[in-house]
């Protein structure tokens, strides 16, 4: 591994935080901060000197493959700005009410916030160990749905990143088909042009990096772009009360925070660690977001 930079503790559990070493600003290879992320879950990097040119190579040569939230806008080949509001955003998978929740999140902060305005993580493997094992046995074996509707112009940008065609020339029609390719989706057109969508998947299971059970999911996570979708088990019964406040006081127990510095770059397995954002307090704080595959996605692996 790469001695260009130092590691240390990032808060109670087993993120990290990697700065140059001796002083230098010398990158990371994405080999090392694959290596440091399958052990870590989180990872932030600083005084590297980030801007939003290194952030997109980082992405880049990291990965295999990007992919987007259709609401927001691009501010490079890679980075879309984060703008959920003000109000605090619980806690998610990004795109994970959907069959397109990708491997890694990424965050790059060129402005941090004066206070307050913290990005949150909570690490699902912390998180199972930890909810009491009545909890637990609700999810086992019993799948959640995510189901919402989308409007067209939402839709439309998905499909032009997926089918890799001008939007308008895409019909609702072929979206419906490339969802029956992928497992427990399905696409419904509707008459003004929007789609909705359902979405089944375990609200716990392994990681990109391992077999170890972790829990993260989006059954706590916000809607700010978007109707809020109904979440249900896969036999159509809501989430019980009880268990969702079960669910919330112990991810809030484990819930940390990401203390942003100008510069910042933050790297998620989303497959593992579940993110957030605390109420927003200076407005001027400027965060973007990439989202990435380490790997074709048909090739194998957590790519949904």
């Amino acid at each position: 591994m790469s001695t260009a930079f130092r590691t240390s503790p990032l808060g109670t559990g087993s993120g990290l935080l990697l700065e140059p070493a001796d002083g230098g600003t010398a990158g990371i290879a994405p080999a090392d901060l694959l290596g440091l992320l399958a052990e870590a879950g989180h990872l932030l990097l600083r005084g590297f000197g980030a801007d939003m040119d290194s952030f997109t190579d980082l992405v880049q040569r990291t990965s295999t493959s990007t992919t987007l939230d259709p609401a927001r806008e691009f501010h490079s080949d890679v980075a879309q700005k984060v703008d959920a509001g003000f109000d605090e955003v619980g806690l998610h998978t990004e795109n994970g009410n959907s069959p397109f929740r990708a491997h890694l999140a990424w965050f790059f902060c060129e402005k941090a916030a004066a206070s307050g305005s913290q990005t949150t993580v909570c690490d699902g493997y912390r998180v199972w160990d930890a909810l009491p094992e009545a909890v637990r046995e609700a999810f086992r074996g019993r799948d959640i749905v995510y189901s919402r509707y989308v409007a067209e112009a939402q839709w439309r940008v998905m499909a032009q990143h997926l089918l890799e065609r001008p939007a308008d020339d895409i019909d609702a029609a072929e979206l419906s088909a490339l969802a029956a390719t992928m497992p427990g989706t399905k696409v419904t057109p509707e008459a003004d042009g929007g789609v909705t969508y359902a979405f089944r998947t375990p609200a716990m299971g392994p990681t990109l990096f391992g077999t170890r059970t972790s829990f993260a999911n989006s059954i706590l996570g916000p809607s700010f772009n978007y109707e809020k979708p109904r979440i249900t088990f896969a036999d159509g019964e809501d989430l019980p009360a009880p268990l969702l406040e079960e669910v919330a006081g112990t991810t809030g127990r484990l819930t940390e925070n990401l203390e942003w510095c100008d510069g910042d770059v933050a790297v998620i397995d989303n497959t593992r660690v579940m993110h957030g954002r605390r109420a927003i307090t200076d407005p001027d704080r400027t965060i973007y977001n990439a989202l990435s595959f380490v790997q074709p996605p048909q090739e194998g692996g957590l790519a949904a």
